[in-house]
Formats: structure tokens, sequence, C-alpha cells
């Protein structure tokens, strides 16, 4: 069937989702779609059907058969199933019970004063450059990294390299290479395991060092947790920042009133589409959703970008605006059995860079033309390989 809609969808705005989202909800909110892979998949893009499916047992990150499954990328993450099908929820259903306590509420208002601290140390190493700077370098991509290491137990000495290999797991164009990155992540995982064991401390990988698994599958998940707490969080601040530089309207309002923060941040949570990427589900059997039949075996692309953006959930959905309130809450970590354990994390990072970023730098501004701002398109992640401004 050649005449699929091909993912990725053309962009006519850098921070606005593709139109083609839109119209194929128009016709269905489940539309059958070719991926970068040529394979075929389903792509769901309404809220209701989003938020129903993102939980249905009947859809998951394995495949009975693997070696010929489709994919929906060339990513080693999430491009192609992973793990036990016959095991699927059970190990699910294990390593989220193991890792709640990493995330806990007691921890995270532990990590709070602590991130406030890095920010406040990486805008003050900003602020004695001369603009133009890279916020992209300076704040966005070092805050998510030195957190989550710090979170983990990741030595001071190895965080740059630890960074690196996360971000090289995300290479689209060259498979192998993103392949041996995770496998150099793993492997030093492991070897920290081992250390954490010897000298257990108060951190993410010394509980891990405990767990009751086999030390590749507890390497292999600090690899995912690393990615995970890292990735999503340069972007989700790469993007807040264009926006609110974008609507200097919003940004005055929000640095006139500090308690638009927390909102605002839930508003580049749902607005933020680095990529046409959604989560990504194979159906474990025939699945019946309205008068679409999908298959077993099936890949299904669940777009939380697109179900964000539905028109009969969200007023104005395309439009950035800090005061929204009282509309369904937006998808952006999922929703329930996989409601992103990490969420909690994401908005103490968020909120601490939202709420202090425009009062050190109040005349922040885009050194280019956003047009102008370079893209990262060989990404699973997307979003921008830099952000240059000037204060």
């Amino acid at each position: 069937m050649s005449d699929l809609p091909q993912l990725p969808f053309p962009r006519r705005d850098r921070l606005a989702l593709s139109p083609v989202f839109r119209e194929l909800r128009a016709i269905s909110p489940i539309t059958r779609v070719r991926t970068g892979t040529g394979d075929e998949a389903w792509l769901v893009t309404s809220y209701e059907e989003v938020r129903s499916l993102i939980g249905d047992e009947r859809l998951g990150r394995t495949h009975p058969d693997p070696a010929n499954a489709p994919r929906v990328s060339h990513a080693i993450i999430a491009g192609a199933p992973r793990g036990d099908f016959d095991k699927e929820k059970a190990d699910h259903e294990r390593m989220r019970k193991m890792l709640a306590p990493a995330f806990s509420a007691r921890r995270m208002r532990v990590l709070a004063g602590r991130v406030q601290e890095i920010v406040d140390e990486l805008l003050d190493e900003m602020a004695a450059k001369q603009p133009p700077a890279d916020l992209h370098a300076h704040l966005s991509v070092p805050l998510p990294a030195l957190v989550i290491s710090e979170l983990l137990g990741v030595p001071r000495e190895d965080r740059e390299r630890f960074r690196a290999l996360a971000d090289t797991m995300t290479d689209m164009a060259n498979p192998g290479r993103a392949q041996a990155a995770l496998d150099e992540l793993s492997g030093y995982i492991h070897e920290l395991m081992i250390e954490k064991r010897r000298n257990p401390a108060e951190d993410v990988f010394s509980d891990m060092a405990t767990m009751d698994a086999a030390d590749d599958e507890i390497a292999e998940l600090g690899a995912v947790l690393l990615f995970a707490g890292h990735e999503t969080t340069v972007n989700r601040i790469d993007h807040g920042v264009s926006y609110l530089l974008t609507n200097p309207a919003q940004r005055d309002a929000l640095v006139a009133d500090p308690s638009l923060v927390p909102g605002a941040v839930e508003e580049i949570l749902r607005m933020s589409a680095p990529s046409d990427f959604g989560v990504t589900r194979w159906a474990r059997t025939d699945v019946q959703v309205g008068d679409v039949t999908i298959r077993k075996g099936d890949a299904v692309i669940i777009s939380t970008m697109a179900a964000n953006r539905d028109e009969r959930v969200f007023q104005d959905p395309d439009t950035f605006d800090v005061h929204r309130q009282g509309e369904e809450p937006h998808l952006a970590f999922a929703h329930g059995m996989h409601y992103c354990i990490g969420a909690s994390l994401a908005r103490v990072e968020l909120r601490s860079v939202f709420g202090t970023l425009f009062t050190r730098f109040p005349a922040l501004d885009l050194a280019v033309p956003f047009e102008q701002v370079p893209m990262r398109v060989d990404r699973v992640t997307g979003g921008f390989e830099a952000l240059p401004v000037v204060w």
C-alpha cells in the first residue's frame, strides 16, 4: 500500500506538530501509516484512544516473533520490541515496584534543593560569559545529566562519559553506533553495580544492586533510566524556552507572577513535540477498537503529542498559554500503569529552570531568528542542536 501516510510528517513550524496529525484524526483516530523503516504501523492520534490504549494490557513492548516484527524506526531505543514476550507483564510490575522508592516524594523533596543549586551554578557560569551563548549547551544538556547522575549515583568523574553515551544511544542514522553505546553503557553500569554492592550509598544504583534480577537486566534498565531521565528533559527545557521567547507576552506574564510557573511547566509538557515518535507498542493479541482491528503482532504508535493537541479536549490546542487551566490532564507522561515513574523528577527540574531563568536573565532573547536555530534530525528524540541566546 504505497498511498499510506509516511512518517515523519512535514512541519510548517518547528514548535508545532505537523497538521497531518489533525487531518488524520479527523478521518480516523487510529490510522494505518508507513514508518521510516518502510514497515506499516497503526497511528493513534486522539486523546480518548491514546489514554485508553496506552494502558491496555493487550499491547506491549515485546513481540512473539521479534526478528520479524515491524519496526517504527531504526532507533535501538523504542524502534523495535525488547524483552520477553511471555513474562512482560510480570517483569514490568516487578521493575516498577523495585524502582518506585527511587522516585519517592521524600527523595524528590531532598533532591529539589540540589536541583536549584545546580541550576544556579549553571546560570552563574553562563552569566560570566559574553553573549551570545548556547543555552542548550550551558543549561538544557548539563542540568538533566547532572541531576540524573546524582540521583543514580554516577561518580562525578564519569558523568560526561555517561551523558555522551546516552546521547549516542538515540542515533537513528547509525544504529550500529547506537547499539555499541548501549552495550558500553550497560557494561559500565554492570561494573558500577559490583562496586555499589561493596560500598552502597543513598542512590538509585545502590538500590538496583540489590534487585532480584539478572545483572544484564539491571544494567540495561539502568541505561534506559539514564536515557529517559536525560534526553526528554533536555528537549523540554529547549522547547519551553523557545515557546516563551517567541511569545513575549507569555514570558512577561510568567516573570510578573511566579505563581504561574507550575502551570507554565504543565503547558510546556503538553505542547512540546520535538519529534513525531510516540509510545511504541506491539499487539499481543487481536485488538478491536471501534471499527478498527489491530492484528496480533502489529506495531502501534500511540502519539501522546497528538493527543495533547486534540481540539476536542483542549481549547485552541496549538496556542501556548501559561494561564491554561480547567481542562483534562495532558498525557506527556503517559497514563495508568505506564505513567512515567520519573514524572516528579522532570517537574522538579523544569519548575526550577522556569522559576529562575527569566529572573536571572530578564532580557534573554534568541541570538538568531528562530528559523535558523539548528535542529537534530538524526535522533529519535529530535530537538535542537543548539539554542543561541543573548541577554
